[in-house]
């Protein structure tokens, strides 16, 4: 059963518009889904966003402790409503201390976060605030925003959203950083696919190919986004940067060439953080700092989009 607390609302000014900040308690079942649903002021209804994450385990900042610190999703929720756009944005499951044994215990598997996301658009879409809603996932948030959309939704982002499936996806990754690895990786994901467990798994690959990752990641690599792409009847965008090291412009044109009449934007010098950046440099530094720029290409893109389907 599902249970929703609206506890706080704050207002603020931000570039001169009244933005109101409500923070929820959402829950899937018993995972707790806390986030925040931000927009400014309007005696109309008006779109709303929801943020889908990548992997890991960010929070409805973008933040992943020591891995990631970008406020890359509260800075876009800023942009947007500045903009005159609503946003929603929620901790992941596994940011949630509490959930933790849940998921370990229960095993979850993609289509578990793919019922987290529902959850947003079941309770915004009755939400008479709100004109229609805009899913906008990113990275792996990509293909579970394609899993979740409903007839509630009005309109689709993947937004730098691989290609290909990810076994594939990560392979090719870790290839390139080390083609021995890259290798052990191709045969730990042949086990798994044809015994559903990886026996003996190598020491660098642990953080991956944990055992109890293992029935998470079966279910995730048996889906193609190029496939799931092509079911959707609605409005669809899809962004990438070219500066984006994870997910490259050659998934954004597999996705375009699995969904010819999407729109597709490739957005210059933009990368993984969805950050403005100039060289390797600042790339890996934008991971971990929230002062560099987000890419406001991105901003008008996105506000574009919405505000014509909208």
């Amino acid at each position: 059963m599902k249970k929703t607390y609206l506890f706080l609302l704050v207002p603020f000014w931000f570039f001169g518009q009244e933005i109101i900040s409500e923070d929820y308690e959402l829950y899937n079942d018993d995972i707790y889904l806390p986030g925040t649903l931000s927009y400014p002021k309007s005696d109309k209804a008006i779109p709303l966003a929801i943020f889908i994450h990548g992997s890991g385990n960010a929070d409805r900042n973008g933040n992943q402790g020591n891995l990631a610190n970008a406020e890359h999703i509260k800075q876009l929720a800023d942009s947007l409503n500045a903009n005159g756009l609503a946003f929603y944005r929620f901790d992941k499951r596994n940011a949630t201390p509490s959930n933790i044994q849940k998921i370990v215990m229960e095993t979850s598997t993609i289509h578990d976060l793919v019922k987290d996301v529902s959850v947003s658009i079941n309770e915004f879409g009755k939400d008479a605030r709100f004109s229609s809603i805009y899913l906008i996932g990113h990275s792996q948030g990509s293909l579970v925003g394609m899993l979740a959309v409903s007839d509630q939704v009005s309109g689709y982002v993947s937004l730098a959203g691989p290609g290909t499936t990810v076994d594939k996806s990560l392979i090719h990754q870790l290839k390139a950083q080390n083609p021995d690895l890259g290798r052990v990786a191709e045969e730990h994901v042949n086990e798994l696919m044809e015994t559903d467990t990886i026996k003996e798994v190598h020491f660098m690959l642990l953080s991956i190919f944990k055992p109890h990752n293992q029935k998470y990641l079966k279910n995730w690599m048996l889906l193609n986004p190029a496939n799931e792409i092509q079911k959707l009847k609605i409005p669809v965008l899809i962004i990438n940067g070219d500066s984006d090291s994870q997910v490259t412009v050659q998934d954004a044109q597999l996705l375009k060439q699995a969904k010819p009449e999407a729109s597709l934007v490739i957005i210059k010098k933009m990368n993984h953080m969805l950050k403005t950046v100039e060289n390797t440099t600042e790339n890996t530094a934008s991971y971990t700092n929230p002062n560099f720029p987000l890419s406001q290409e991105l901003v008008g893109t996105l506000v574009e989009f919405i505000k014509n389907h909208g």
